[in-house]
Formats: structure tokens, C-alpha cells, sequence
């Protein structure tokens, strides 16, 4: 380990350097394990929270962390740098390194915090960034430094201002949004749901969907919609909100489909509560939490009615975290195209 009071980035860049000289002296065997740099930005009274949720995501996508943690009233730049090896590695293994370079710094320093970065990151790997708790001057710095902004768009004041900022980073970056990633599980029932030969033609037939929501989650139930509406080609209208619901009309090719949109105010995570799909023949589809997974709920055209659970949905959100990091070296398509639709919705 390496710490200094009042230092420079140069000074860090120098320490990291010389932190690795060392260990590779001491085993020729070494290997930095880096995939990519991992830029995070936290309040810091909240740097242990989110280092406890990023230990589990390095273990598996192992990148050099550059944590910055903004503390109010400070004007100097401390920082502490951790080489780590493990240490239950087979004789003859090469042994991996983990890089950790942690900063203290004021509010002062995020208007021009890519220069303190800048020095610190691997140039030919990619660089992720990610403001769990705001800072948006910081992310407007550091944009041209990184290839992929991770963010997550429930903690934008509303569904409008969520997507608006989603589509500004996407045009200078590749943006993975935790609020879409939480829906995977919902968006894949559906698609499943409707994949056997006898259910296919029922998507060209739907006439209402319904979305519940966690209270904070909106922007999850409209990037739901965006989906459908991508997937299925439908011009979406404007959301209109009423009485806690936001109600619409998405234009079909064989007819309008109703769209609703519905708060759950017993919902503590966010996320989406439940999903309804209803078609013109009669057939509907229902998910909804439930023990253990989501609970699914189908009738057929003759009213015959069924229910399964689908284990094993639910990743909680240290896992949907670690899936963040790993679509940052993905390329996932249909979160653009549901972006899109999304701002036709709330714009």
C-alpha cells in the first residue's frame, strides 16, 4: 500500500507504478488482472457502502478502481493506492494482481476531475464511469475519457429527466442503465411467453399493456414499453399522468394498444411490480413478484387459465451491479432502440 496527504496525480501515477515494480520483482509470475478501468465517483460518507457492493463485481470483472470520494469543505487531494494478490493460487499459476487508487477530494475538483484521472487509467482498455450519487459536472468531465457511463436512471428526479440524460451521455458514449438491467428477467418472460409457434401471432393482436412500478422506478416501466413498442413496431404517444397513473396510446398496425402505467406503493426495491398483457382474442398474460421468483398467470382464447413461478428471477442489486459491469463490454441494441421509443413517451 501507498497513502499521501495533499499529493498530486502524478505522484499517484508514480506510487502505482513503483507498487507494481515491486510485486513483479517478487513474483515473476504476476499478472495484472484488468479488463477495464473503473472510474467511480461516491459521497464520502458512502465509500465503504459502495466498496463493499464493487468487491463482489471485481472478484469477476477485475479492473483497476479509481474510487474519487467527494467530501464538502475539503480543497486537497489525499489518496491511498492497494496492490492486492491472491492467495490461494496453484503452484505454477500465474498470480493476479487487483489494482484499488482511492481519492479524496472536494467538490471543487469535479469541474476538471479528467485531469486527476486521467494520469491514473490503462489507455488501452476500456474506461467505465459511474456516479451512484449524482455528481453530473463530474460524468460531464470525465465523458471524453470513458467509453461506457454506467448510471442508473431512478435516481434522476423523474421518467422525463431520466431518459433526456440517458440520451445526451449515449451520444458521446455507450450507456448501461442499471433501470433497464432490473427488467431483463420481466422483458425475457414476455419474450418466452410468446415464442411457441400457437402464441405468435397473439403479439400482433395486443391491446393493453400495464406496468407496475416501484414508486422511485417510472423510467423501468416506460423503458419496458420502449421495448414493446421497438420489438412489435408501435408509434408510441405522449404519457399522460393522473391520479399516480400515467396512461397513453401506443399506434399498432392492426390497432392502437392502451398503455398504463401504475405506481405500487408497497414496492421497498426498485424495479417493476407486475406486468399485464391483454390481446384482441382474449388471451392475457400476468407477472408479478412473488416467492422465490416471478409469478406467471396466462388464459388462452377459451378462457382456460394457468400459473407457474419462474424461479431464480430476481438478482438482487448486487448482482444487478455485477451485470452492469459485464455489459460494459457488451453491446446490448434493443436498450437504444427502447430509449428512443421511451422519449417519444415522456417527451
Amino acid at each position: 500500500m501507498w497513502s499521501e496527504q495533499d499529493t498530486a496525480p502524478g505522484a499517484v501515477e508514480a506510487a502505482i507504478r513503483q507498487l507494481l515494480t515491486e510485486q513483479y520483482a517478487r513474483d515473476g509470475a504476476c499478472a495484472p488482472a484488468r479488463v477495464l478501468n473503473l472510474v467511480v465517483v461516491v459521497d464520502r460518507e458512502w465509500r465503504g457502502e459502495v466498496l463493499n457492493r464493487l468487491e463482489a463485481v471485481g472478484r469477476y470483472h477485475p479492473s483497476r478502481l479509481i474510487l474519487c470520494a467527494v467530501e464538502n469543505g475539503r480543497s486537497t487531494i489525499d489518496a491511498t493506492v492497494a496492490i492486492t494478490t491472491e492467495q490461494d493460487r496453484e503452484a505454477g499459476e500465474p498470480e493476479l494482481v487487483r489494482e484499488r487508487i482511492v481519492l479524496e477530494l472536494g467538490p471543487s475538483h469535479l469541474k476538471a476531475l479528467d485531469s486527476i484521472v486521467d494520469p491514473l487509467v490503462v489507455s488501452d482498455i476500456a474506461t467505465v464511469t459511474w456516479s451512484p450519487h449524482g455528481h453530473p459536472e463530474a460524468v460531464d468531465a470525465l465523458l471524453h475519457l470513458s467509453q461506457v457511463m454506467l448510471l442508473d436512471s431512478v435516481n434522476e428526479f423523474d421518467a422525463r429527466s431520466a431518459v433526456s440524460r440517458a440520451r445526451e451521455l449515449a451520444s458521446d458514449a455507450y450507456v448501461v442503465d442499471l433501470a433497464w438491467l432490473r427488467s431483463t428477467p420481466w422483458r425475457e418472460r414476455v419474450a418466452s411467453t410468446f415464442d411457441p409457434p400457437q402464441w405468435r401471432e397473439e403479439l400482433g393482436r395486443i391491446t393493453s399493456v400495464t406496468v407496475h412500478h416501484a414508486p422511485q422506478s417510472a423510467v423501468a416501466a416506460v423503458l419496458f414499453c420502449g421495448w414493446l413498442s421497438a420489438r412489435l413496431g408501435w408509434d408510441p404517444g405522449s404519457l399522460v399522468r393522473t391520479n399516480g397513473m400515467a396512461h397513453g396510446k401506443a399506434h399498432g398496425k392492426r390497432q392502437d394498444v392502451a398503455l398504463q402505467l401504475e405506481t405500487d406503493a408497497t414496492m421497498s426495491v426498485p424495479g417493476l411490480a407486475g406486468v399485464e398483457i391483454e390481446t384482441a382474442s382474449g388471451m392475457s398474460i400476468g407477472l408479478s413478484r412473488g416467492p422465490g421468483g416471478l409469478t406467471a398467470k396466462r388464459r388462452d382464447r377459451k378462457g382456460h387459465e394457468s400459473s407457474w413461478t419462474v424461479l431464480g428471477a430476481s438478482r438482487g442489486e448486487a448482482g444487478i451491479l455485477c451485470e452492469g459491469i459485464r455489459q460494459a463490454l457488451l453491446r446490448d441494441p434493443a436498450y437504444a432502440a427502447a430509449l428512443e421509443r421511451a422519449e417519444a413517451m415522456v417527451g
